[in-house]
C-alpha cells in the first residue's frame, strides 16, 4: 500500500513553521535538552526537532505530547477553533425562529 501525500498550503506550512519555533523557544526558555524532551514524550530526537522545525508529516498526537512535556502546554490545543466567528454566523443563519410564540397548554 502506497502513502497519499497530504497537500498542506502555504499559508499552514508557515503556521506550522511557527508553531515549531514556539514549541523550540519554550523548551528552550525552560532550559530542557531535546533528548529529555523527546524521552518525556516518548518520540526519537529526530522527531522531536522535526517538530520543531513544524514538519507537517509529524502526527498531531506527538505535537500534543512534546507540549505535554513542556509542562502541560498541551492544554493549549483547547484553545483551537474555540471562536469560531465565521462557523457560528452560518450557524445563526440555519437556525429556525418561530414567527410567534408557542400557545400555552392549559392542563386538565
Amino acid at each position: 500500500m502506497s502513502k497519499t501525500s497530504v497537500v498542506i498550503m502555504p499559508q499552514t506550512e508557515m503556521i506550522l513553521e511557527q508553531m515549531g519555533e514556539q514549541i523550540k523557544l519554550a523548551r528552550l526558555r525552560r532550559k530542557l535538552s531535546a533528548e529529555l524532551v523527546a524521552e518525556r514524550a516518548g518520540i526519537s530526537r529526530a522527531t522531536l526537532w522535526s517538530i520543531e522545525k513544524g514538519a507537517p508529516t509529524v502526527a498531531i498526537g506527538m505535537y500534543a505530547a512534546v507540549l505535554h512535556a513542556l509542562n502541560n502546554l498541551d492544554k493549549d490545543l483547547l484553545l483551537i477553533a474555540k471562536d469560531d466567528e465565521l462557523g457560528r454566523k452560518l450557524q445563526d443563519l440555519e437556525l429556525v425562529t418561530r414567527k410567534r410564540a408557542p400557545k400555552e397548554r392549559s392542563e386538565t
